[in-house]
Formats: structure tokens, sequence, C-alpha cells
């Protein structure tokens, strides 16, 4: 192709809630004439600034341009639950474990958080925004303790440490009675993800970095041996794009008909008093996600990752609009208004501050799109709801596929096969919501 045109823009639903805790940002620097650059990354999330930091390693003396349609941290970034999680986590499994190559899967993810940790030390990255502390798989029930015992003796197949808790164990971190049982396993960093995307916007833009918040890109079209990209305000004249922009490759043209476009939905406390903290009990910080992949996940921070707050994450809804509604965003919070009550019933009714929807896209053969899709033009897209590690990824791969220099991580993702089509509208949609609805009754305990 020699044009590529946008067909929509990302639409936000609710307060990207991860951002807002943080405090203003610095005024955004919007793209408000031409320019010409080597290399343009289109977004600027966990992939497009994860391609910006490995060009900047591979090619230091390279005109690095970085185009984000609205401010950074506001899109999923600052939407997500903050798990960049190492060990395999398929979210179309019972627990987890689903089919691949766990043992690459893992070796790769690891790969992720070590180029994460990198930028922390490099770019002085605030700790609590990177807490390499693990995470507990937690059950509500007994169908949720059967799928902690079998993802349990799927690790020990592997290998790989985890440890068992018992009920008793989980109230004590949690300040819960909820929880049955608990799977704790170490490799886990709990990011405060809006914390960590802005000290590595951050730290990019010191190293010379030019990053444009507000410019949307509408199109870019071939001009010669270049590639113009099209803003409201100016056109980037570069040499070569990288796309990282999720489920919005669609957008783009690009898989049509392969992406599966879906939302979550989260709702965040306002701050815990010192009074409500005494009656809760339990540790300051920890992060839980459900044994049921469909079932809620919570996380409970502190002071340093933005105030005394718990999250509540559940819900899933298929919107191939790529914009939830408003009564999505309704429906979720009365269900997650109710999930945070069962495991806090001391603190039920505590007012919830922020209520918002993330989107995700996934493929049915739980592929990326992390190739080269046109000359000079390349993706770092489709995360599989795997969005800190895989998104890492997948911006590294795509950066080294663009500088000529590929590694294991690009070549296997230059080496996935492509995504399966989906099934025709609007069967899909119907079967795909009904699927979805049907798994979150099945694990409302958990």
């Amino acid at each position: 192709m020699s044009e590529y045109t946008a067909r929509r823009r990302p639409q936000q639903r609710g307060v990207a809630a991860w951002n807002a805790i943080l405090g203003p940002q610095d005024t955004a620097q919007v793209l408000e004439q031409d320019i010409t650059a080597d290399f343009c990354v289109v977004g600027a999330g966990f992939a497009g600034l994860s391609a910006a930091r490995r060009l900047r390693q591979l090619l230091p003396e390279a005109r690095i341009v970085v185009l984000e349609a609205g401010r950074v941290a506001e899109g999923a970034a600052g939407r997500n639950s903050g798990f960049m999680i190492d060990l395999p986590h398929d979210l179309a499994s019972d627990d987890y474990a689903g089919a691949g190559d766990d043992g690459k899967v893992t070796e790769l993810n690891r790969k992720a958080i070590s180029f994460a940790r990198g930028a922390v030390a490099e770019y002085g990255i605030k700790a609590d925004f990177f807490d390499p502390s693990g995470k507990v798989n937690g059950a509500g029930g007994a169908a949720g303790h059967g799928h902690n015992l079998s993802y349990a003796a799927h690790l020990a197949a592997l290998g790989e440490p985890h440890e068992m808790l018992d009920a008793q164990q989980m109230a004590e971190m949690t300040g819960s009675q909820y929880y049955v049982s608990g799977l704790f396993t170490p490799g886990t960093v709990t990011l405060q993800p809006a914390g960590y995307i802005r000290g590595l916007a951050a730290g990019l833009k010191a190293q010379g970095v030019e990053i444009y918040e507000n410019s949307a890109v509408s199109a870019f079209q071939k001009s010669g041996n270049a590639w113009d990209v099209v803003t409201p305000k100016g056109v980037a004249q570069v040499g070569q794009v990288i796309l990282a922009v999720n489920g919005h490759l669609e957008s783009f043209g690009v898989a049509k008909g392969q992406l599966m476009q879906l939302f979550l939905f989260a709702t965040m406390t306002a701050e815990l008093g010192a009074e409500t903290r005494r009656v809760l009990g339990g540790a300051d910080r920890w992060g839980i996600t459900p044994s049921d992949p469909m079932g809620t996940t919570m996380r409970r921070i502190d002071t340093g990752q933005g105030g005394h707050r718990i999250v509540t994450r559940t819900c899933a809804v298929l919107r191939p609009s790529m914009q939830a509604s408003k009564s999505d965003v309704a429906r979720a919070g009365r269900v997650m208004r109710r999930k945070f009550d069962q495991r806090f019933p001391k603190l039920a009714g505590l007012k919830m501050e922020h209520t918002w929807a993330g989107h995700l896209c996934l493929t049915l053969n739980g592929v990326a799109v992390a190739r080269e899709i046109g000359s000079g033009v390349f993706s770092a897209c489709v995360q599989n709801g795997l969005g800190t590690a895989r998104g890492t990824l997948t911006g590294i791969a795509a950066a080294e596929m663009a500088a000529g220099q590929p590694s294991d991580i690009a070549n296997f993702f230059a080496a996935e096969t492509a995504p399966k089509r989906l099934p025709p509208r609007p069967f899909c949609d119907i079967g795909a919501n009904a699927v979805l609805r049907w798994r979150e009754f099945k694990a409302r305990q958990e």
C-alpha cells in the first residue's frame, strides 16, 4: 500500500485514573509545523515508547518522532491493571496455562521486564512505579481454587517458583475474608502504569526523541522514498513508520476482519483515610488477578503509587466500533460495586472516584501483528490483553525490524502466523458477547 488513512480516532470513556492521581502533566507539545525525521512512531503507549527507546539504543544519531493522538498516559497506558507478568497468561484459557510454547513466552516476557527495568534505572523513574513484588491469583470459591491447583501443577512442571496461600494468609494480605486460596508467583512487576509511561516519555525526550501530543495521525502516504505522516497542524516526512496503535491498526486498513476489539472496565476508590485503613486491615500494597481469567482483578496501592486506594477491574464486552457506550460503563460500574462490597463488606458503599473503560485487542489464535506490513511501514500491534509486557515486546520487535537489526524477539514475532479471520458480523458480535457473558457468569465468584 502507498497510502494509509485512519477511518476513526481513538475514543476513551471515563478518566484514565492512573494518570489522574499523579496530578497534571507539563503542557503538551503539539506538532504545528512540517518536519523531517528518520523514524516516526505513531502511538505513545507501551509499544510506541518501547519502540522509540529501542531505536535510540540501536541508532543513537537518528531523528525519531513520536506522534500521540491524545496525552501521554491518557490512553490504554493509564487504563490497564498495571501487571507486567512474566509467566504464561492466556486469557482464553480457564487457568491461564494455554497451550503455547510456555518456555519461550516466559523467556520473552522476562526480556520485556528487563528492558523496562533498564529504562527505570536509566531515566530515574520512581521505583514505586515499577515494583517487582509478584502477584497472587485469588480464588473466591471451589472452582477458582481448582484453577489455582491446576495452574500450580502447570508451573511445577515448568520448574517455576510459586506458593499456595490459604484463606488466612489471603485475609492477612488483603484485609478480606472473601478469598479461599491464592497462588503467589514472584516474577510479576506491579506498575503504576501511567507513572512508568510518563517517566519513559520524559527520559526519551531528554535523549532527543521528539514526542508530540494531541497530534492525531489521520493518514500517511508515500512521497518518493519517504512517507508523509499527516496530523491536523503539521506533516512529518519520514523514512520509516512504526504503527504502535494496538487495535487501531484496523482503522488504518490493516488486518481488517481479523481483530477483536474488546473493552474491560475498572473503578478506583477515593483516597482511603487512616480510619478506613485501620478498619480494613491488610497490607498497604498488593495485586490480585482472578484464578479464572474472566473474574475480578483487585489492586491496593499506597502513597508511593498515587494514594491509598483500591482498584477493581472486571466485565468485558466486544465493540467492533472501538468505543464503549455509556450503558456499558454503567453496567460494569454496578457489577464492580457488587464485587467490591462482597470482598470488603466493612467498606460497603465506599465512594468510587473513577470508573473507566480500557481497550484491548485480541486475535482468535492469540498472535500479534508485529512485522513489516508495507515498504518502510512496521506494526507493533495487537497485544492480546497483555499490553504491558507484550506491548513492550512488539515495540522492541518493530524497532529492530525497522533498524535492520533483528533479534530473537523480532524473529519470534516475524515467524508468527497471520491472525485468523473472524466470523462475519453480526454473528461474530452476538456470539462473542454471549460467550463473554456466559464466562463472566461462570466466574462470578472469582
